[in-house]
């Protein structure tokens, strides 16, 4: 199974992390993902992070630097589905404040679709 996959559903793209860890072992793979979509003009993303239970520095760079991507190109970057764990690392670092955070992808497509 891959570290990270991805599906559209119209004009949006999904990533799936299906890591339980989202470190420096894997993060400039899902770096890579976000460049490569962004590349494909989707400018709106959702991150789905039902499957990862911790997150490190380099986890949360790719994750801004999703972020940034969507905003330089009038789009709209989401994270689904966080981890209690996961979740109180962004909000230490007062992430929240920044993200688009979805309590599932559900909410997360909804919101996109506005």
């Amino acid at each position: 199974m891959n570290n990270f996959s991805s599906e559209h559903k119209g004009n949006i793209a999904i990533v799936y992390s299906n890591v339980d860890k989202l470190d420096s072992s894997n993060a400039p793979e899902l770096k890579g993902l976000f460049i490569h979509l962004n590349k494909g003009s989707n400018n709106l993303i959702i991150l789905d992070m039902s499957k990862t239970k911790y997150c490190d520095s380099s986890g949360l760079s790719a994750i801004l630097i999703a972020n940034r991507l969507c905003k330089d190109t009038n789009g709209s970057f989401h994270i689904a589905s966080l981890q209690p764990d996961v979740l109180k690392l962004i909000q230490i670092a007062q992430l929240d404040q920044v993200l688009n955070l979805s309590e599932n992808l559900e909410s997360a497509v909804a919101s996109l679709k506005k």
